[in-house]
């Protein structure tokens, strides 16, 4: 039981000469290991040369033929009209033009966005594809698009 109360006081005792709280201007400042520091930093650069990640989008429509960008690009302007706060994506894959709205981090997300324009956008549907990050403002909080 020594031994227990002994090793619990010892671990205190590390932990408090790792972070150390200056009391005159309320900050705490945490000393820590020059290799922590690296790695985030290399975290940090990945962000910024890699600025997508694994997630969703919902894909509102899909055309091809002569007039497909037009019509695409009339769809992305009236989706931007009713939904001003979620970003809409037009790209290119041969032979087709397609409409992907939002940067859903969990599919969860994306379906829950789906039935809200779902009546809208019948033939909508979620895909995987590489999102940018998500602007956390305009996310309430419950993690979900208002």
């Amino acid at each position: 039981m020594k031994k227990i109360i002994g090793l619990i006081f010892s671990v205190i005792f590390l932990i408090g000469g790792m972070i150390a709280q200056n009391p005159d201007e309320g900050r705490v400042i945490i000393i820590s290991e020059g290799r922590v520091d690296s790695l985030v930093q290399l975290h940090i650069d990945h962000n910024v040369k890699f600025p997508t990640f694994q997630g969703y989008r919902i894909q509102i429509l899909m055309a091809s033929g002569n007039d497909a960008l037009d019509i695409t690009e009339e769809a992305k302007a009236k989706f931007l009209e009713k939904y001003p706060d979620i970003p809409v994506y037009l790209t290119f894959g041969e032979p087709n033009y397609r409409v992907r709205v939002g940067d859903f981090r969990t599919r969860l997300e994306a379906e829950k966005f789906l039935e809200k324009i779902g009546r809208k956008y019948p033939g909508a549907w979620v895909t995987q594809d590489n999102i940018n990050f998500p602007s956390l403002s305009k996310y309430n909080k419950n993690n979900n698009y208002e």
